[in-house]
């Protein structure tokens, strides 16, 4: 089996090459404080959307965990079959989509409001539901930082260095549990949206 490669096929800057896991534990820092910050409603800035408007985002959303899904696997698949340079593509691009992600989830929590399922949901739907739920947001902020780590070496290291790295190991970690989330994300939206009725509270 190949190993996995770097997004990047050439060396990347050396002050991000010897210092991957201090930026690592900067960017995780700054986005778990942006996300919590958006719950608590510490961020004035956002846009009032309203219900149309979260679900606008929400359908965008979903779109693009689906692509990002996709990207995922077809990056894995890649590299298996040592592919290289087509899954430093696929991932570069799932972890572009990612990005995109928060640009769309932020604004839709901080400016628009909360969806829940009404109480009229049979128990056992609602009871695999909120599992479901609880298991992509946990699985949501454990991935950021094995994520973007795996990411972050690939961006800095050479193919060559890449298979004496953690790389390989921590790169499979982050695509599993980011492929779990991501799946876990988009089959919640479909209930919550399109197979049963949701209640909305505005911000």
């Amino acid at each position: 089996m190949a190993d996995t490669a770097s997004p990047s096929l050439d060396d990347g800057p050396s002050w991000l090459k010897d210092n991957v896991a201090a930026v690592t534990a900067v960017l995780t820092v700054v986005g778990y404080a942006l996300v919590i910050a958006t719950f608590e409603g510490m961020i004035p800035f956002y846009p009032n959307i309203g219900k149309s408007g979260v679900n606008l985002l929400g359908h965008a959303i979903a779109v693009v965990n689906l692509a990002a899904t996709v990207c995922l696997i077809a990056g894995w698949r890649y590299v298996k079959q040592g592919k290289i340079e087509a899954h430093a593509k696929s991932m570069t691009a799932a972890f572009a989509l990612i990005l995109l992600f928060l640009v769309l989830y932020l604004p839709k929590v901080g400016g628009g409001g909360e969806k829940r399922l009404v109480e009229s949901v049979p128990d056992p739907i609602a009871l695999g539901y909120f599992v479901m739920l609880a298991i992509h947001i946990i699985l949501s902020a454990i991935a950021m930082p094995v994520v973007l780590y795996a990411f972050l070496l690939g961006i800095s290291h050479t193919p060559a260095e890449l298979r004496d790295s953690l790389h390989p190991r921590i790169g499979r970690i982050a695509a599993a549990s980011w492929i779990l989330s991501l799946v876990l994300g988009v089959v919640t939206y479909l209930i919550l949206n399109h197979v049963y009725s949701y209640e909305f509270t505005p911000v």
